[in-house]
């Protein structure tokens, strides 16, 4: 497309539209039919020209104009109580829902690495005198050590902060970071497995693996189910760059980053409710099986919310992104 003659035939009917924006609710009947027109044929042009020629100082003026004549158009539209029903019972369970082919595996490999991980330093002692001096594994693996005091020495409240905000960091870098081809998303997958293999590793060598996973599965399995959506949807945006399908790696990004946003508030969510698990009933009184029969029950809700409701609203259209209303007209390009 020749951007300089695709300007000079469209340029009066942004002169035009500029023109209507500003008399605002001045505008005869007319006027407002012909500021909906133009709206629509200017929306048109800005995807033109960011799929064929894109050009910053131009596609920066036509976004900000078709911007103005929507909020014209459609009126500003401020959240409601209402938009957050939706997004906690449509959107956010359905986006976890539409991203299963990427977290499932994410964390059926993570998993399986982490235990490979601990079965090779519980059977090499080797492994172990690397990790640390005999006298420190013991402290730390003993009855009453790091590894059992670590849930209980801060007051339950702050340690339920504490952990929550640990985790929502972890799970918004997977997030955020996804974009840079996925590579961070790995590394930061990496790290948590290594940390859980490392404990394993250290507390089966010491016949202790039973209680590890008494404190470790009462909020470990949601907290982790969260983290590992968290690097699916961080590797689903980062494959989004490599492969952005039918459209504009742009509009693509785009989409994808908003629903990956949405995302970021749901988890917060998610492992707030995780973090109090772990700040008040894994170090509680309770018998091993209550505390794990919690853990477990708090994970069934979760994956029957996200395939029951995420599953419905997802099959009746909705992906997790903005509204229609809400997202910038675009066009399908050539793969």
């Amino acid at each position: 497309m020749d951007l300089d003659v695709f300007v000079t035939a469209h340029q009066a009917e942004w002169h035009r539209l500029e023109q209507l924006l500003r008399r605002g609710r001045k505008l005869t009947g007319a006027e407002a039919d012909e500021l909906i027109a133009l709206y629509q044929r200017t929306a048109t042009h800005l995807s033109l020209i960011q799929s064929s020629a894109p050009d910053p100082m131009l596609t920066g003026r036509l976004t900000q104009l078709v911007a103005r004549a929507r909020a014209t158009v459609t009126g500003t539209r401020r959240a409601t109580w209402r938009d957050a029903a939706r997004f906690f019972t449509e959107g956010f369970p359905a986006a976890v829902y539409r991203s299963r082919r990427w977290w499932v595996p994410t964390a059926l490999l993570s998993i399986a690495l982490g235990a490979l991980i601990g079965w090779w330093i519980a059977a090499h002692p080797e492994v172990q005198a690397a990790i640390g001096a005999p006298t420190e594994l013991r402290e730390m693996t003993k009855p009453g050590g790091a590894y059992e005091t670590y849930y209980s020495s801060h007051p339950a409240t702050s340690f339920a902060a504490q952990v929550w905000t640990n985790n929502a960091r972890a799970a918004a870098m997977c997030l955020v970071l996804g974009a840079f081809l996925g590579l961070p998303v790995l590394w930061i997958l990496f790290q948590n497995m290594l940390n859980l293999g490392v404990a394993i590793g250290l507390m089966g060598s010491a016949g202790r693996l039973d209680t590890l996973l008494g404190l470790l599965l009462p909020h470990g399995l949601l907290e982790l189910t969260a983290v590992f959506v968290a690097a699916g949807t961080g590797l689903r945006l980062g494959w989004t760059v490599i492969d952005p399908g039918p459209r504009t790696r742009r509009v693509a990004l785009a989409e994808q980053g908003r629903a990956a946003l949405g995302m970021a508030m749901g988890l917060a969510v998610v492992l707030f409710l995780s973090g109090i698990i772990e700040a008040f009933v894994t170090p509680s009184g309770l018998p091993t099986w209550a505390r794990i029969g919690i853990g477990v029950l708090a994970e069934a809700l979760f994956l029957v919310y996200v395939w029951v409701l995420g599953g419905r609203a997802a099959k009746a259209g909705e992906t997790g992104d903005l509204q229609a209303a809400d997202q910038s007209s675009s066009l399908p390009v050539a793969a």
